[in-house]
């Protein structure tokens, strides 16, 4: 063997312990759950709590302002608003969030919160159901996820939601992209070590929907998995895919009593 050859073998034998303790020290610390909230920094830990420092509570506030108003005349043939239904929502949607993704009868598959809102905007109040990811559907979807905040997440017990657990599971696991990489690898196996600089938390989804500094707005925890997916070079599916709200519905049983936080506030 040539020198210089030697040299590159002999010095990536020795980088491998170093490597493998790292991991290893990762995979004991995923063994205990913690919320992304603990990776943050304390500045942005204190922006979380404090409900006059939050940016996501703009959002919260627009969405009262969504649930109490009828759709415009001009996009509906009914004038229901969904406080016309269902009440206050301190009381009606108290612990709602915590439910989803849920099996829809309808469609005989899961859908997330934000679907469930569509539906019965469609169905209900009778007008167009908002796009992934607009203000208004963000909007409403953050001032529901508010009303139960510091409520454990409870996935349904729904024996028909196994099979789409099991292929949220198996999303998760499987490798993907140019750089052949699968969520576990990065938030299980990594979990607490660094990625260009940044923590890598664990995938507890239990502040979304979410203000992200590096978004300067709100968004879903679709948005997110998409942003990894893009992150690792694969083709991310597309907002409201029956992939995604798989990988949710996983993602809700692995976090499983972990407290709701949100409006959350991450890097």
């Amino acid at each position: 063997m040539r020198p210089i050859l030697r040299g590159l073998a002999a010095s990536a034998l020795l980088a491998l312990p170093l490597m493998w303790m790292g991991m290893g020290h990762a995979q004991e610390a995923s063994k205990t759950r913690r919320s992304g909230a603990e990776f943050m920094s304390p500045d942005l830990q204190a922006m979380q709590r404090d409900d006059a420092l939050n940016p996501g509570m703009l959002w919260v506030k627009q969405g009262h302002e969504v649930w109490q108003s009828t759709p415009a005349a001009s996009t509906r043939t009914s004038n229901r608003s969904c406080a016309s239904c269902h009440g206050e929502a301190s009381q009606s949607m108290r612990g709602v969030a915590a439910r989803y993704p849920a099996f829809d009868d309808a469609s005989k598959r899961p859908i997330n919160l934000a679907q469930r809102i569509n539906l019965c905007r469609v169905n209900q109040s009778q007008a167009p159901a908002w796009r992934s990811e607009s203000q208004e559907l963000l909007a409403l979807e953050s001032y529901i996820a508010r009303q139960s905040r510091g409520l454990p997440i409870t996935p349904p017990t729904d024996a028909r939601l196994q099979p789409f657990i099991d292929q949220g599971q198996q999303r998760y696991t499987q490798r993907m992209g140019q750089l052949n990489l699968s969520c576990a690898q990065c938030h299980d196996e990594r979990a607490g070590l660094r990625l260009g600089g940044n923590l890598i938390p664990q995938a507890h989804p239990t502040a979304y929907p979410v203000y992200r500094l590096e978004w300067q707005g709100v968004g879903s925890l679709q948005r997110r998995l998409r942003n990894c997916m893009s992150g690792v070079r694969s083709q991310p599916y597309a907002l409201g895919a029956p992939e995604l709200v798989e990988l949710e519905l996983y993602l809700a049983a692995q976090a499983k009593g972990m407290a709701l936080e949100s409006p959350g506030v991450r890097p």
